[in-house]
């Protein structure tokens, strides 16, 4: 069995899409000696996670045609239901939480930009870059608070934000490795799904069996599968437009 062939077993166990026989050879040929084999499935899994799925000679020609969503399924709004026949590989393009107002989602990108995330019950400050480049020491709110009141109010408002994000619902954009664009939205809780965790550019396969009512997939945690990955050049500036844009609207509410 040559390499490439080995890549791309390694890589369908794990159900990852399947690259080309030319992308894996140039990967594997790109030093002398070639690195070992687990090193070499690392890499094309990390290369291939970061690509776009729809860069030509990216994926086996084989695994697009049977890994593609059924033609037109995102036209079909006059479906009530019918379930997905195979399964497809997708990228995320964008998500929303439809559970949260424009000014929640304002602030929870804020916080994210500022390298703030929720863990737990606490509310934690992720280490920053200071003005030298170097790394700063991260400083939970519970510790920086000056008294028990303020961190029982922390406490608080970290519960209430846990319990926002169990009872949330996401709408997400999807493209698969063709081009096509469909919705998708949460019909369960998926818990990798979500702003702040959820990539641009993430790949995720939807299984067979998924239900697709008029022209949208209903996303359920047994038929979604998160992949990982993230499309460099596509994540930022969805960031910064998407909190551009929610400004507009939260100033255009005030008005």
């Amino acid at each position: 069995m040559d390499i490439t062939t080995q890549l791309q077993t390694a890589l369908r166990s794990h159900s990852l899409p399947i690259p080309s026989h030319t992308w894996l050879q140039t990967l594997s040929s790109s030093r002398t000696p070639p690195p070992p084999l687990a090193s070499l499935i690392a890499t094309a899994r990390t290369r291939l996670l970061a690509s776009d799925l729809t860069t030509p000679s990216l994926l086996d020609s084989s695994y697009v045609a049977t890994h593609a969503l059924p033609a037109n399924l995102a036209q079909q709004t006059s479906i009530p239901e019918s379930r997905l026949g195979r399964d497809v590989v997708v990228q995320v393009l964008d998500v929303e939480n439809l559970s949260r107002s424009r000014w929640e989602q304002v602030e929870e990108l804020e916080a994210i930009e500022r390298g703030e995330q929720t863990r737990g019950r606490q509310v934690i400050r992720l280490p920053a870059a200071n003005e030298n480049g170097e790394e700063g020491v991260g400083v939970s709110v519970g510790d920086a608070a000056a008294t028990q009141t303020q961190a029982g109010a922390a406490t608080q408002v970290a519960r209430e934000s846990e319990r926002q994000a169990r009872n949330a619902t996401h709408k997400l954009v999807l493209q698969d490795c063709k081009g096509a664009k469909i919705f998708g939205i949460e019909l369960v809780r998926v818990e990798r799904i979500a702003i702040g965790k959820l990539n641009i550019g993430e790949k995720v396969l939807i299984r067979a069996g998924t239900r697709v009512a008029r022209g949208v997939l209903l996303l359920e945690p047994a038929q979604c599968l998160v992949l990982g990955g993230k499309v460099e050049a596509w994540h930022k500036p969805w960031m910064e437009e998407r909190l551009a844009r929610l400004r507009d609207a939260v100033g255009a509410d005030r008005r």
